[in-house]
């Protein structure tokens, strides 16, 4: 068996890495060969400790993801998700390669961000409203950055002092930012990320203008939600996968008439993306084991070049 601890994986991570393999995985996820199966959901010996299973075959991969939540690990100085990826070995059924991927799946989630907004955010899309100031906030900013000329990043974060930590962050890395009230970073959106573990709508549906591209990053369990359930009502709505979206995604709050498109219909160009200025988009991304799939194939690729 093939193994990559996580000081490898997260060493050989990189944006234009994900970017390319989780393109290629959501063009793969909207193919009718490719079996995506349902996620399972559990709980640590404490149930504020969650993972979850997700596990798909395409083409030559087959495999699963364990993706873990444990909120504790913040007052230990350590990220609070962690991930490991296992592809079988197609031939007997073993578990042919391990991949730990805690930083590459903060990666992934943020790629599958920038590929949506690669096709649906208008081109002169400039300023960015990001929800949250977590782990997370950060993967996304710098993965939208490098496919839209960003040149301002309005942070809304619930605790105020680690939104102005995320903002000067930012600063330090050559990108304007500023902490914003909800309504008013709303209001000047372009592209609006939320990145958090909400339950309930962060903003309103009246604050987003016309002509802006919303992504909802956060909700992958059953009952999480972050957007306003009537923006759905005047916008197109993509996601990863529809069926996974109205289970455990955003779109579990979407009337049932509502119409979803799979993103990697778009990028496969069999519906189009944005059709004009005005139009509200809404991509979510509930996050898909095919996604994991491929970016542990590509860093499994480079330790086999002898690169890692």
């Amino acid at each position: 068996m093939k193994y990559v601890p996580e000081e490898v994986s997260s060493r050989l991570a990189t944006h234009e890495l994900a970017y390319k393999a989780v393109r290629k995985a959501l063009i793969a996820a909207a193919e009718p060969g490719t079996a995506i199966f349902p996620v399972v959901i559990g709980h640590g010996s404490d149930p504020d400790n969650v993972y979850a299973i997700k596990s798909s075959a395409v083409a030559n991969l087959a495999g699963l993801k364990v993706g873990s939540y444990w909120p504790g690990n913040e007052e230990q100085g350590i990220p609070r998700h962690n991930s490991i990826i296992f592809l079988f070995d197609q031939n007997n059924g073993r578990i042919g390669a391990a991949v730990e991927a805690g930083r590459l799946n903060a990666f992934r989630t943020a790629a599958a961000d920038a590929v949506a907004a690669d096709v649906l955010a208008r081109e002169d899309a400039s300023t960015l409203v990001v929800f949250g100031a977590g782990h997370q906030a950060e993967f996304e900013v710098r993965a939208l950055t490098r496919i839209r000329d960003i040149r301002r990043v309005l942070v809304v974060a619930r605790n105020r002092e680690k939104g102005e930590r995320f903002s000067v962050a930012l600063q330090a890395a050559g990108i304007q930012s500023e902490v914003c009230a909800a309504e008013q970073a709303c209001r000047q959106a372009d592209i609006i990320v939320t990145a958090t573990p909400a339950c309930n709508p962060l903003f309103e549906a009246d604050w987003v203008r016309p002509g802006t591209h919303v992504a909802s990053m956060g909700s992958d369990t059953s009952g999480k939600q972050e957007l306003p359930p009537a923006l759905f009502e005047n916008a197109r709505l993509f996601c990863d996968l529809p069926v996974q979206s109205r289970t455990i995604g955003e779109f579990q709050h979407a009337p049932a008439h509502s119409s979803l498109t799979a993103i990697g219909d778009v990028l496969s160009c069999r519906v189009p993306g944005r059709t004009d200025d005005d139009e509200i988009t809404v991509f979510d991304s509930s996050g898909l084991s095919v996604q994991d799939l491929y970016v542990a194939e590509a860093v499994l690729e480079i330790v086999a070049r002898g690169e890692g």
